[in-house]
């Protein structure tokens, strides 16, 4: 429902309904030790939310379980560096996470932690029926101890070179390498290394317990075989399965040399924790026991319950084999995992996401820029990682936001809405009208029937959990809502045919109605202002059968009542500016420590400019003698930024093909007046077609820093022209008779351009800024046109446009 509470509240705990449909709902527990990033968002607690929102829509009975995961070497590695205890370490980040999920508008039932005494208590009662049932065996296993730090090391202590073929990786850990994603044990690491001393540590015997996954194959098998159909298992998953059984079970260590963890309620192993792998999905059981003692209700009721289990695609072998064979070995009735829902990487600009290493935008950066919590919910879910790696970037969120949210979705609902509260006279005074003869009105009948196929689409995706795929067939509604009202030409039926506009408008009031019902699993602060906006309560957002929402969906004229008075509307999308992409894709770049050491760097700068234009107040700028852009003899004026700086010319396109490894661009050789022509990489695919890139006159940015494009490098930039929502493209054009390698001028202005453009410096940044088409479709600086000896250089159709 649409009040349901995020991270952190209360509420009494829900149980199984006889007759109803009871979904339990996890996502992978986020590891403590850092501050969750955009990909472990989408990749687990993210997905779950929109799904567990669904069923809640739906008027399923369904809770959402997750929680931190506390035990184990990580935590304990991350109390070494910071210097404190581990129990420290989780209270800190495990208030981290809560307040970064809380601002996602994470509605989890209950986010526990593993280090909570129901953990022991659950933990301590599936080994003993293990034990009880000979599940468990006895090994010496060799381990590598570290003579330096006297104690055995574990597994993500260790880092070594991966031993895998064709991988090499050197900072594989000594649990999985990172690069392949194979299972390793630490004594198979080449080159070994304590991660704390970096001393080369020794193998040594110790005793460990082994679940026996060869004894639980069959059952094991039956469960996946079974479940995996019934319960439509992603791809991914089955893939990642099958691997492990093909390669064939093994027994698995359950437990460790370390003392944060559970301990082992066994007295030869006292001294020892259960490893983390074997107990932190039992935190999912431990974590529903915080939420209700009667957890039993739904961990221990096959038959009622269905579990649904969200993670990204390296946690799946721990969720399909090894909880489901502790669950299996206990010999009790467990509800086990129907649906496993897994995503791939989301990767961060030029590289990954590394929690390790600080890369991306993490959950506390997002909080800190002025980007409302609903356009990341939405960029995110839209670029889902479903079946390959995808990929997060400033553009592509700029784009999204700007031509789906604002310009389809937001224009929509503030069309009707602004139309509806108008002035009687204008329009209809906030009052909804009525909609008498709708159904025989051709083209509401047209827009009903596409919409309720619409609808019924959106909710098999959903039921399958195709989380990117609902929300896209969600968005055509909105797109198609656009069309109708073009089509209807409302606001001229306002004056020529009123009853026929009232349906209109009465329809397309409906259509928002439903669009923010359909998009709260999705973006639930975007939905509850529309219901603000409509004047109506936010708890009635619902698409239950019982309550007749689906059908009431195929006939959206009769979705809000005739006399309703709707609230206040106002534009639920603000455009996200070229420079503000500009100045995040700059702050975020590199990592955490690397961010800390700019943002320095940038004080220490400022703080010595300042006392620098202190000193020189009163004195006249020295003029420097050096070409401009030759900045290197102490005591020279950095030149003032001057469109002179740059070296644009008219250019000839000689040759154009498809670049061989990026679907987006061209690869382009120039003729710019020199001995050679010049190659230049350029994102025009989308835009312009191929055969007219070929033999035609630009204008060409010379002097930029050549820069490697995906393997090839682009030694100039073509100035192209886009409109508002970036859905145009179009080159900026020479005359035909302008001299090919002629320098392109503005007014009277005089100056020799620098060599090659000081990236640092920011010269073409900072005067990209001042580049547009105008009235006339002449490609400007400030008002100065692009001028050659032939005359102004112009786009075919973008007026008022920027040029990049």
């Amino acid at each position: 429902m649409g009040d349901h509470p995020t991270a952190g509240d209360r509420e009494v705990p829900k149980l199984p309904v006889p007759g109803k449909r009871n979904i339990l709902i996890t996502s992978a527990l986020p590891y403590v030790n850092n501050v969750p990033h955009l990909g472990n968002i989408i990749g687990c607690v993210l997905s779950a939310d929109v799904f567990a929102r669904y069923c809640r829509l739906r008027g399923y009975n369904a809770i959402y379980i997750c929680g931190t995961d506390e035990y184990g070497t990580a935590t304990e590695t991350k109390a070494l560096e910071e210097k404190c205890s581990p129990k420290e370490i989780c209270d800190k980040y495990h208030a981290i996470h809560r307040e970064v999920y809380k601002w996602f508008n994470i509605s989890f039932d209950e986010f526990g932690r593993t280090s909570a005494p129901q953990q022991t208590e659950v933990c301590h009662s599936i080994f003993k029926k293990l034990l009880e049932n000979n599940w468990l065996s006895e090994n010496t296993m060799q381990q590598l101890y570290c003579d330096t730090c006297t104690k055995f090391l574990a597994d993500r202590l260790v880092e070594g070179t991966c031993p895998t073929p064709g991988c090499n990786y050197d900072s594989a850990r000594g649990d999985q390498c990172e690069k392949c994603g194979k299972l390793l044990n630490p004594t198979e690491l080449m080159d070994p290394k304590c991660k704390v001393c970096r001393n080369t540590p020794r193998i040594r015997d110790t005793d460990h317990l082994f679940l026996e996954l060869p004894l639980l194959k069959d059952q094991l098998v039956e469960y996946i075989e079974r479940m995996s159909v019934a319960g439509s298992w992603s791809q991914n998953a089955i893939q990642a399965t099958n691997a492990w059984l093909r390669e064939g079970l093994k027994s698995r260590c359950i437990t460790r040399d370390l003392k944060w963890g559970v301990p082992v309620p066994h007295e030869k192993y006292k001294d020892k924790v259960f490893y983390v792998w074997f107990d932190a999905p039992i935190g999912y059981v431990s974590i529903t026991a915080s939420y209700t003692p009667d957890w039993e209700k739904w961990w221990k009721n096959p038959n009622n319950v269905e579990l649904y289990q969200f993670m990204g695609k390296d946690n799946v072998p721990f969720h399909t084999v090894m909880f489901p064979s502790s669950l299996i070995g206990t010999g009790e009735s467990w509800t086990m995992m129907k649906t496993i829902s897994v995503t791939e990487y989301l990767n961060y600009e030029a590289g990954k996401f590394s929690k390790s290493k600080g890369i991306g935008v993490f959950g506390t950066d997002a909080k800190d820029t002025n980007i409302p919590v609903e356009v990341y919910r939405y960029y995110l879910l839209t670029n889902r990682p479903e079946v390959s790696d995808t990929l997060f970037t400033w553009a592509d969120l700029q784009a999204k936001l700007n031509s789906e949210l604002l310009n389809n979705l937001g224009n929509f609902v503030n069309r009707v809405l602004s139309f509806i509260a108008k002035p009687e006279g204008d329009g209809y005074g906030s009052i909804i009208p009525d909609a008498s003869g709708a159904d025989s009105h051709p083209l509401t009948k047209k827009l009903a029937e596409e919409v309720g196929r619409h609808v019924d689409q959106y909710l098999e995706a959903m039921e399958k959990v195709k989380l990117k795929q609902g929300l896209k067939i969600a968005m055509s509604i909105s797109s198609e809502g656009n069309a109708y009202l073009q089509e209807s030409q409302f606001w001229k039926l306002y004056k020529e045919d009123k009853p026929s506009c009232s349906i209109v408008i009465r329809t397309s009031v409906g259509l928002v109605y439903l669009l923010a019902c359909l998009l709260e699993p999705y973006m639930p602060s975007f939905s509850a202002e529309v219901f603000k906006q409509l004047n109506l309560p936010f708890e009635q957002a619902s698409l239950s059968d019982e309550k007749g929402d689906i059908e009431k969906a195929k006939r959206p004229w009769e979705i809000i009542p005739p006399g309703h008075k709707i609230g206040t509307p106002a534009p639920l999308f603000k455009e996200l500016k070229d420079e503000e992409v500009e100045f995040y894709s700059s702050k975020f770049a590199g990592s955490q420590a690397d961010r800390l050491e700019r943002a320095e760097a940038e004080a220490v700068k400022v703080a010595a400019q300042l006392k620098k234009s202190k000193i020189s107040d009163g004195g006249k700028k020295q003029q420097s003698k050096k070409p401009a852009g030759d900045g290197k003899s102490k005591g020279t004026v950095e030149p003032e930024i001057t469109i002179t700086r740059l070296d644009i010319r008219v250019g000839l396109i000689k040759k154009a093909q498809k670049h061989p490894d990026a679907d987006s661009l061209y690869v382009e050789e120039i003729d710019v007046g020199e001995a050679e022509p010049r190659t230049v990489v350029s994102g025009l695919v989308n835009y312009i077609p191929l055969e007219d890139m070929q033999n035609r006159k630009v204008c060409v940015l010379c002097n930029l820093k050549p820069a490697s494009m995906r393997g090839i490098k682009s030694q100039a930039m073509v100035l192209a022209a886009s409109n508002g929502d970036h859905t145009k493209v179009e080159l900026v054009e020479p005359p035909e008779s302008a001299a090919v390698g002629e320098r392109v001028k503005f007014g009277g202005l005089e100056g020799e351009p620098d060599g090659v453009l000081n990236p640092k410096k920011k010269v073409w940044e900072t005067l990209q800024v001042d580049f547009q088409t105008n009235g006339e479709l002449v490609a400007c600086f400030k008002d100065i046109p692009f001028t050659t000896s032939a005359g102004v250089c112009k786009v075919a159709s973008i007026s008022n446009g920027t040029i990049r």
